[in-house]
């Protein structure tokens, strides 16, 4: 039996996005391969779930523009705007 991969982030957690995030086809009413959110753009975490086959966590975030599904190297936590 595999141990199963917790996850770094919880669900609530303020979250950045760590890369540009671009449309995977799965985010409806917008292009595909079109940019969703630029690095750095804030989000929430809405939901935290897990690929069993990979043993990877995957999360749900609110951007505010879409509700992007992220990896955990597509995210870092959240530390506020540049000043």
């Amino acid at each position: 039996m595999i141990d199963l991969r917790m996850p770094k982030y919880d669900w609530g957690q303020a979250v950045a996005a760590a890369v540009d995030l671009y449309n995977d086809g799965t985010v409806p009413g917008s292009e595909e391969d079109a940019l969703l959110v630029v690095e750095g753009g804030p989000g929430e975490i809405v939901q935290v779930g897990h690929h069993e086959e990979a043993n990877m966590p995957v999360y749900l975030v609110d951007f505010g523009v879409a509700v992007v599904g992220c990896l955990e190297e597509e995210i870092r936590p959240f530390r506020g705007p540049a000043r």
